[in-house]
């Protein structure tokens, strides 16, 4: 069994824009080459404008290089259409973002059971009992029937979380996850990714410019100017 779940070949991405009808070419990415294992829990640092977001992009296939392979779960994924990657992200990855994006008018049980039943491979009594498990999982089953604004940014967040997990991603992605959120819910936060990655090997690729969080996962990818910085990985 191959345990590499992510792989990055000479990967390029360049941003094309037009001033005054001169087309400006900006190289955001640059020759990256490297492997995400199974079960890795890794973050992705590095100043604004280095590229980390475009790079977590990248990973989780809601953009494409301009030059390289992005290879998936042993598939790559450069020539595939929009359709086929649709259907690739939604079997193999999972997304968390800054803000939480929770549908306002739905309850915590119902926000996480939307995806499940938007796939069409639960009923809806499936779909419930699957979503309680995993709102119980982060922590969240007292608040089975809140809605959002019935609850914290940390307690939004960790909905936004089992909600993730709802296809049971190969990979979950998160783009500063806990960029809205003080410290205390920050370590809520991390201490919940950290029991996932340890119980259930689950595979988490974090973008984050809290230092103090990315020095407690396994491994940092530093990210500068578009290229990793070797020599202050871990």
């Amino acid at each position: 069994m191959n345990d590499t779940i992510i792989e990055f070949r000479n990967v390029y991405k360049d941003l094309i824009t037009q001033d005054n009808n001169e087309v400006i070419q900006t190289t955001i990415l640059s020759d990256l080459n490297f492997k995400i294992q199974r079960g890795e829990f890794t973050s992705i640092t590095g100043p604004s404008g280095s590229g980390k977001t475009t790079m977590l992009y990248l990973m989780g296939i809601l953009d494409k290089p301009t030059k390289g392979t992005v290879v998936l779960d042993g598939q790559e994924t450069t020539a595939l259409s929009e359709e086929q990657l649709a259907v690739l992200r939604n079997d193999k990855l999972g997304f968390i973002f800054q803000f939480h994006f929770l549908l306002p008018e739905f309850s915590s049980l119902e926000n996480v059971m939307m995806p499940m039943l938007a796939r069409g491979k639960y009923t809806y009594a499936a779909a419930r009992e699957a979503a309680k498990e995993l709102l119980e999982q982060v922590e969240m089953g007292n608040k089975l029937n809140s809605k959002p604004n019935q609850l914290s940014g940390g307690q939004q967040q960790r909905v936004a979380i089992a909600r993730a997990l709802s296809n049971k991603p190969k990979v979950l992605l998160a783009d500063e996850p806990t960029g809205n959120l003080d410290s205390k819910n920050s370590a809520i936060v991390f201490d919940l990714f950290k029991k996932l990655n340890e119980e259930t090997n689950q595979t988490i690729i974090v973008v984050t410019h809290d230092e103090g969080f990315a020095h407690r996962t396994r491994r940092i990818l530093h990210v500068i100017d578009g290229r990793i910085d070797y020599s202050t990985n871990i």
